[in-house]
């Protein structure tokens, strides 16, 4: 695909900055949207990346203004649509997270029905528009691309953010049946694995959280993938022709609890809780790969020394984790010989 335009909203976050940096590594000219070109702090590390010099430009882009993203998508081949609020706690959630959310998928919807040159758009959503309903849940349920959640039920458990995510992936497959746009999306469960950006995200937070020592409070149950097969599915989810529709994006479904034995495996000097606070987790449910793995996605297990140490390594460089404290215990120099592979 080397020579492609495609644009990248949300740039400069998580799952963005991945997907950039895989973009360009296969040799794509990518025109990536951020809210503030001039924020160096929030960009630095997107010109950082191999290839950025020759191959990147950045655009100003809000999700709430129309005709935002006119120009960042004018000639481009295609569109990924990341940029969206990952907000938890909110005072306002229609201003703060469902209308940015909606609109701001109409609006680069809106400006990719303009120009012809747009041969696909995937949009990033989430597991959080799949799960959410009153279907029956059990370990031999299996979930799959035919599921949505239900706005009703986020509501009267005020999930905010689940039901910003249902109504802005129904808002963007009922504009591009309107306008004829071959849409595919992506949903993905909680994204773990190393940071490209300087500032801590919500799932990155929960591991720099357990490394510090914090119990565990929750009796959860995740969707867990890595950010690496998350921003390689989307790019196949663009060029495999035959890709259409939704695509569950998970490696495993697993109690929060999991992640913490993964984690006291990697890093056993660290004060990570060896024990759950609740150890009769929830019946787990099963989620299908099937469909995923035919686009070409090959999952990487979350257990996998390389994605821990790798995000140790992140966390270490970003200064989320004191490196005086890693020389103390002797971690360093395997961290950054791993980390930089």
């Amino acid at each position: 695909m080397s020579g492609k335009v495609v644009c990248v909203t949300g740039a400069s976050g998580y799952i963005g900055s991945w997907l950039v940096k895989l973009l360009l590594q296969r040799g794509y000219t990518v025109r990536a949207t951020v809210r503030d070109i001039n924020d160096s702090k929030k960009t630095k590390h997107l010109f950082e990346l191999d290839g950025a010099n020759e191959r990147l430009k950045l655009f100003k882009a809000e999700n709430m203004e129309d005709r935002s993203f006119d120009a960042a998508v004018d000639g481009c081949d295609g569109v990924f649509h990341v940029a969206s609020p990952v907000v938890f706690s909110v005072k306002d959630p229609q201003t703060e997270i469902i209308d940015p959310a909606v609109k701001g998928t109409l609006n680069v919807l809106g400006s990719c029905s303009k120009f012809s040159s747009i041969k696909r758009v995937v949009v990033t959503s989430s597991m959080a528009a799949v799960v959410y309903n009153k279907n029956p849940r059990s370990p031999d349920v299996v979930v799959d691309e035919t599921w949505f959640s239900d706005p009703t039920v986020c509501k009267d458990t005020q999930n905010w953010y689940a039901l910003s995510k249902i109504l802005a992936e129904k808002a963007a497959w009922d504009f591009a049946k309107e306008k004829e746009i071959d849409l595919v999306v992506m949903n993905p469960g909680l994204v773990i694995g190393p940071l490209l950006q300087p500032n801590l995200n919500s799932s990155s937070a929960i591991i720099l959280n357990l490394l510090n020592g914090s119990p565990p409070n929750e009796n959860i149950t995740f969707n867990w993938i890595t950010v690496q097969d998350v921003a390689e599915a989307h790019i196949l989810a663009y060029e495999v022709p035959s890709a259409s529709g939704r695509y569950c994006l998970v490696e495993r479904r697993e109690h929060y609890s999991k992640i913490v034995k993964v984690l006291h495996e990697l890093y056993p000097e660290y004060p990570i809780p060896q024990r759950w606070a609740d150890e009769n987790p929830f019946p787990p449910y099963q989620v299908s790969k099937e469909k995923t793995q035919k686009l070409g996605v090959n999952f990487t297990p979350i257990e996998k020394p390389k994605i821990g140490l790798n995000l140790l390594f992140a966390l270490i460089h970003r200064s989320h984790v004191p490196i005086n404290l890693l020389i103390w215990r002797g971690k360093l120099g395997l961290v950054f010989s791993l980390g930089s592979q």
